[in-house]
């Protein structure tokens, strides 16, 4: 880009925020304790935690649905086991299902969640999100519920099943981003979404653990019946506590009204799909989510497996330590959310400079500690810090690419969360896939391949970010004026 671009970028995200600071000094910030836009933080947070624990169950899952003395199983692992048998409760079914199997069922959930993507954020912005987001996740609730009965049926009726509950879960990420789009305000958008999507690391890091504390007192089918009733307590909270815009909640107080509704300008004209299509931020939006869910799904599904057939972890080890890299990513992604608007507002740093460190922390440092956990032999110790490590840093990434749609196009943030997640989703429905394939013998080569494949992804992506991403409304996404009446 030449250099006049770039100043002309600058001058222009400059006097945006100048523009939010005159806003906010005419209208006082609202105290964010016991606030509704905090408070809706919180109730999504707790949404995302149900979303990503009904996804992730699974992973664990499959390690105990699986015929153990299956040879193609290969069931003993790489390093010596650690497992324990004594007094397992192990009652439910089993089944034969080999590696191919394995990754078509679970990758499965994503070729439904690919399908409301787009659909999710268009008709989240133009007839709210509430409802769509609630009922979208009580559909993946009730299909939760089914799973073991289609266990039993077979591997077909399983994969159906779990193709719709993505198809249910498709459209919470769409809807979210259309809800904040009339609830943050600009300078605390970091802050908020990155304690709604914490819900994400949530989830995944006590439903690991809990899934396996479940399959050894219980059994795995407990997994699918327990998590389904936290989801359905999620849906009456959100149902009770949870409105579309400050204007339609009758709790939120007049000053927090005021000071949300002038900080936003919100008025969403006909979608202007051709220059949505050709914006090279968008693009570059869409290649970071892509590269980074691909290292994020291989790992969201197979870890598990990994942590069983390679490193030779027991299924209550298994759940804890699957566990530790969302915990960390959960952490960051917070912690990470405060410093990012920190830098923007106190520090005044241009918000296209934050959002690409912050990727490019997020994108590059989980691609060599995931490249260096393959390289720790029969270390599990080793093995297990850089895969935590790597993830940890992924949290970052949260106040990077994954927010900068709210910056490019507030009014039309879920429909471009929808385009940008349809990509993402493209690596949960080939990555277990591919990685299963590579992996038939469960070898050390075999897993460095994949994580090889994983780095080399992220890091292309992390590049392309860094040069096409921008942190400016686009013309075309500048809210018109309402046209004065006679």
């Amino acid at each position: 880009m030449s250099r006049d671009g770039s100043d002309s970028e600058e001058e222009e995200e400059r006097e945006a925020l100048l523009q939010t600071r005159e806003r906010g000094a005419r209208t006082p910030r609202a105290p964010a304790c016991c606030s509704a836009r905090y408070g809706l933080a919180l109730v999504s947070c707790y949404g995302f935690f149900v979303v990503y624990s009904l996804r992730v169950n699974l992973s664990v899952a499959m390690v105990d649905m699986i015929n153990a003395t299956e040879p193609a199983n290969h069931s003993a692992s790489v390093c010596p086991s650690s497992q324990t048998v004594a007094g397992r409760n192990h009652t439910a079914r089993v089944y034969d299902w080999d590696s191919e199997t394995q990754g078509w069922i679970l990758g499965s959930f994503f070729y439904g969640y690919i399908l409301t993507q787009v659909p999710g954020g268009y008709l989240a912005s133009r007839y709210g999100a509430k409802w769509l987001m609630g009922l979208g996740i009580l559909s993946t609730v009730i299909f939760t519920l089914l799973t073991p009965l289609a266990a039993d049926l077979g591997a077909g009726y399983l994969i159906a099943v779990r193709v719709l509950e993505g198809i249910g879960e498709g459209v919470t990420y769409p809807s979210m981003y259309a809800m904040w789009a009339a609830w943050a305000p600009p300078l605390e958008r970091s802050r908020l979404l990155t304690i709604s999507f914490t819900g994400a690391q949530l989830g995944t890091v006590i439903a690991l653990p809990l899934s396996g504390e479940i399959c050894y007192y219980l059994d795995w089918t407990w997994i699918f019946y327990i998590f389904g009733m936290v989801g359905l307590v999620w849906f009456v909270l959100w149902s009770l506590l949870v409105f579309n815009s400050p204007d339609r909640h009758p709790r939120i107080s007049d000053r927090e009204r005021t000071y949300i509704c002038s900080s936003l300008e919100n008025e969403l004209g006909p979608v202007p799909w051709g220059s949505i299509l050709t914006c090279r931020p968008l693009w570059a939006i869409v290649v970071a989510h892509f590269s980074y869910n691909w290292t994020f799904y291989t790992l969201l599904t197979l870890l598990p497996t990994y942590m069983k057939n390679v490193l030779g972890f027991s299924i209550q080890q298994n759940g804890v330590l699957s566990a530790l890299p969302y915990l960390g990513s959960g952490l960051l992604a917070v912690g990470g959310g405060q410093l990012a608007d920190y830098l923007r507002d106190a520090r005044q740093y241009r918000t296209v400079v934050v959002r690409k460190a912050f990727s490019l922390v997020g994108m590059v440092g989980p691609a060599v500690f995931l490249v260096a956990a393959g390289y720790t032999g029969c270390n599990p110790l080793l093995a297990v810090v850089f895969l935590t490590i790597s993830s940890s840093l992924g949290g970052l990434s949260a106040s990077g690419f994954n927010i900068n749609h709210l910056d490019i196009a507030p009014s039309y943030a879920g429909i471009l969360l929808g385009i940008t997640n349809t990509f993402g989703t493209i690596p949960g429905m080939v990555g277990p896939v591919v990685a299963r394939a590579l992996t038939k013998n469960n070898t050390m080569e075999e897993w460095q391949l994949v994580f090889y494949i994983s780095a080399g992804v992220n890091l292309l992506g992390a590049a392309f970010y860094t040069v096409f991403g921008r942190g400016t409304v686009q013309p075309w996404a500048v809210p018109k004026p309402r046209p004065l009446q006679d």
